[in-house]
């Protein structure tokens, strides 16, 4: 029998409820041993609910305690980097929740902290879309199915803002979220999956909405983020990449990736996890001009949600991290930070920034 991996909880969140808790408990010989959360009646409703022996009232006694050997982050982006600095420094394995930390500056600094501890495993919550037909789109593109790839259009529209009545969303507050904005970066993220990284983007950002009611204070303020962007990029290979991105887009509601080559197309619908293409190459069309046939993705090649295996695998068995590595994250955050600089300036961004390019490998 292994020995139990005991695991402390920063942070209990929705997703900490819904995936991270009962996938970890799944796992064999790990304990759920502690637990903090931003209040301590939240900390004890939690402790109670999932039968957690331990209480902290500061995430830093967590990172302290002795009896931890891993801590989970489930805070919003802007404890993010402080608190994987602490794990790391006190021995820690760490998997933090998306997005990965407020900017690119603080991405770079986690990532060089966890490979002066080559030991401890870091990783950071993947972007679920496209985790189940992963291995068919690289199977596609690897095969030559669209040829020579020429173009990346990237959408994710959704009304998750658009009603003007509703209160500041704490992702809309810069001082929690940082340059994170929209589901920019979590699509951003499983596009690079496919494709090489960006290294030129153009982008203009707007809020429909720019005031909101601060919960907190009950006071109407600017919001900090914009609920809608646009991005014209260059990819590595010279692919050019449009991203349409909109929380206040109540009808046409959509979410996907369509690639566009010389010899197909393949589109990845991630609202209904469905891909679809046409391909003179391997001739696999619909009968209709215009139209694409489905793509069907196998049960023996579909994956899932395997974040908390994963992370439990990458301790005991020194598995590599795949979904998602710090260096992906540093990566992601780049073009996130790259996308505001441009959308303020109103001129193109290159990437690396140019002040990390010394560091980037």
């Amino acid at each position: 029998m292994a020995k139990p991996l005991r695991i402390g909880l920063i942070g209990a969140g929705a997703n900490m409820r819904a995936r991270h808790i009962p996938g970890f408990r799944r796992c064999e010989a790990v304990e759920i041993v502690a637990v903090c959360n931003r209040r301590p009646a939240s900390t004890q409703a939690a402790a109670r609910e999932f039968g957690i022996p331990k209480t902290y009232e500061r995430w830093q006694d967590v990172v302290a305690d002795p009896d931890i050997d891993a801590v989970v982050i489930g805070t919003w982006p802007y404890l993010h980097c402080p608190i994987t600095l602490a794990a790391l420094e006190a021995g820690k394995h760490v998997l933090t929740e998306a997005r990965m930390c407020m900017n690119a500056a603080e991405a770079h600094q986690m990532y060089e902290a966890a490979r002066k501890h080559p030991e401890l495993v870091t990783q950071i919550v993947p972007s679920p879309f496209g985790l189940k037909g992963h291995q068919v789109m690289l199977d596609l593109i690897e095969s030559g199915f669209l040829g020579e790839l020429r173009e990346a259009h990237v959408y994710g529209m959704n009304a998750a803002l658009a009603d003007q009545a509703a209160p500041l969303h704490w992702r809309q507050d810069a001082s929690l979220s940082g340059f994170n904005m929209l589901t920019l970066g979590i699509v951003h993220e499983t596009l690079m999956r496919w494709l090489p990284p960006p290294v030129r983007v153009m982008a203009q950002a707007h809020a429909f909405i720019p005031t909101r009611i601060d919960p907190q204070s009950g006071v109407r303020r600017p919001v900090g983020t914009p609920d809608s962007v646009q991005v014209l990029a260059v990819l590595t290979n010279g692919v050019r990449a449009t991203y349409s991105f909109s929380g206040t887009t109540e009808f046409g509601q959509y979410s996907g990736i369509h690639l566009f080559g010389t010899e197909g197309v393949v589109t990845y619908d991630f609202t209904s996890d469905r891909i679809a293409g046409a391909s003179r190459k391997q001739n696999l069309s619909s009968s209709r001009i215009g139209e694409l046939a489905e793509i069907p993705i196998p049960p023996e090649n579909a994956g899932g949600w395997r974040v908390e295996e994963e992370f439990v695998e990458a301790i005991r068995e020194g598995k590599p991290v795949r979904f998602t590595d710090f260096k992906s994250g540093v990566e992601y955050m780049e073009f996130t930070e790259a996308v505001a600089r441009s959308a303020q300036s109103g001129v193109a961004i290159d990437l690396p920034l140019e002040e990390f390019r010394e560091t980037s490998d």
